[in-house]
């Protein structure tokens, strides 16, 4: 090719990806930082509360039991670590299809549903007093908390730009790893109470299951469906709302759902490297997440110092949460704070496994904070890398859900090596869960390396110097076919 050919080819290009899309619409920042906050204060703080409640519901068997209550509804041998593993497979079998009503109907409408669902599971949780009783109650929690991250990771990508999701995803996730605080000071509270006829871990079930009965219901009538149907902004900002995400989101706002095109994005290969990578930091975090309790438990402590030392450790995990999601999106880097926090927990895990606990209690309590400070953050942040390079609606609904499906099944494996027969030290399950840390550094370090070559491949074949903020997603109906397109990596 001769370089009058290339160089028309190369203004062709400039000329398609630079010009104005006709449906971007023009607007000050002052204008997009009144919407922003608007999100922020009026969308951000009901979901993070839903998904405390979601996270509270899930892991409140885990502070019951520091208080008795395995033996008080008579479980034997592994039926606790079997009642833990159960949960994992109606939540990662129903996850996808629900998060396709979610598309349908909107998260507003279906999540506030599936709270009233998990928060009754709760409740019953209280009456139930034998193994089988608890096995049902559990499945059936699967079922109902299984779109809950899915869904709100769709959802608040259809209010928020690439380089905003991962710290608005970070807020709402922090609700879970705090959830681990709270639910540690809710339990240390309750089991203070003494009465005749309950246990205090019946207390636990009642007071976390009403709580997310009442606040779903509040949830269905405040959150909106879309930004284009929400009674607190005006025109302008519906319209705003609109060219923001037109910009930097998605190709088309409001596509109907066409199954088989959301499914498209598993014929490429990138997105099954992104399977193993949720698959693999799945297990550390369920590890950290179910187990927390009985990890600081080997420790010697009392049960009620045990559910209040858990408090300190899932705070920091939580701030470190926020400023790696924070960071990444301030930067619109993911890979690299990824793999921060997954070698944090490994070296936590490490030192859990290699060393006397009990001789080296203050060392041991710090691996707990590596634990908890390492563990959170991968999740979200993978969770808003493939959704920022998915650009279709029902594409992204569809691969949040398909990814979150394997993260969670990854519970399946944490709560399979976490073994009566282990206890205390769990040796089995520690080298186990640093073992799929370390994989999952390693696909998470390769993948973002290679999204470096190849944006400076096409930048050099162009002539440009563009990044993932430089190309309107409006544009990009092809995807990475594209010539324009950019990884955000």
């Amino acid at each position: 090719m001769d370089s009058g050919s290339k160089s028309l080819e190369m203004d062709e290009v400039e000329r398609k990806t630079s010009s104005p899309d006709p449906e971007v619409l023009e607007f000050t920042r002052d204008e997009e930082l009144q919407l922003l906050r608007k999100f922020d204060f009026f969308i951000l703080p009901p979901l993070a509360f839903m998904y405390l409640c979601n996270a509270l519901d899930k892991g409140n068997v885990g502070n019951a039991k520091t208080a008795g209550w395995d033996k008080d509804i008579h479980l034997e041998g592994n039926q606790y670590y079997l009642l833990v593993m159960v949960f994992y497979v109606p939540f990662c079998l129903f996850g996808t299809p629900i998060s396709l009503f979610v598309k349908r109907f909107s998260a507003a409408r279906v999540l506030p549903i599936m709270m009233i669902g998990f928060g009754s599971m709760a409740l019953l949780a209280a009456a139930a007093n034998n193994f089988s009783q608890i096995f049902a109650i559990r499945f059936f929690l699967g079922i109902f908390e299984s779109p809950m991250l899915p869904a709100v990771v769709y959802y608040l990508s259809t209010f928020y730009k690439r380089g905003e999701l991962a710290s608005r995803v970070g807020v709402f996730y922090a609700a879970a790893s705090i959830a681990g605080a709270f639910s540690g000071l809710i339990a240390y509270g309750v089991f203070h109470i003494q009465h005749s006829k309950y246990y205090s871990w019946q207390f636990l079930f009642w007071i976390e299951g009403a709580g997310t009965i009442f606040f779903a219901a509040f949830a269905f009538f405040w959150l909106p469906r879309t930004p284009g149907t929400w009674r607190f902004l005006t025109d302008r900002q519906k319209e705003i709302a609109r060219s923001r995400i037109l910009s930097d989101s998605s190709v088309v706002i409001d596509e109907a759902v066409d199954i088989q095109d959301a499914f498209r994005p598993f014929k490429s290969g990138l997105y099954w490297i992104w399977i193993l990578i949720s698959l693999s930091l799945g297990v550390p975090l369920a590890s950290v997440n179910n187990f927390l309790p009985q990890i600081i438990a080997s420790l010697d402590y009392s049960p009620v110092k045990t559910n209040l030392y858990t408090v300190a450790p899932n705070v920091v995990g939580t701030v470190a949460l926020l400023l790696l999601t924070f960071s990444s999106d301030y930067f619109r880097e993911r890979s690299i704070r990824e793999c921060i926090p997954l070698a944090t927990t490994i070296v936590g895990f490490i030192i859990l496994g290699t060393i006397d606990v009990l001789a080296n209690l203050h060392v041991a309590y710090f691996a707990c904070f590596l634990l908890t400070m390492g563990a959170f953050a991968p999740s979200v942040l993978v969770a808003s890398w493939y959704s920022n390079n998915t650009n279709q609606e029902s594409r992204r609904a569809v691969v949040a859900a398909v990814m979150v499906a394997f993260a969670n099944a990854a519970g399946l494996i944490s709560t399979n090596v976490f073994r009566a027969q282990d206890e205390p030290k769990y040796i089995p399950a520690l080298a186990t869960s640093a073992g799929f840390g370390g994989l999952c550094l390693i696909l998470v370090a390769g993948t973002g390396f290679w999204m470096r070559v190849d944006n400076a491949n096409r930048n050099r074949a162009q002539g440009v110097n563009w990044s993932a903020a430089d190309v309107p997603t409006s544009t990009l109906a092809d995807g990475p076919k594209n010539p324009s397109y950019r990884w955000m990596f």
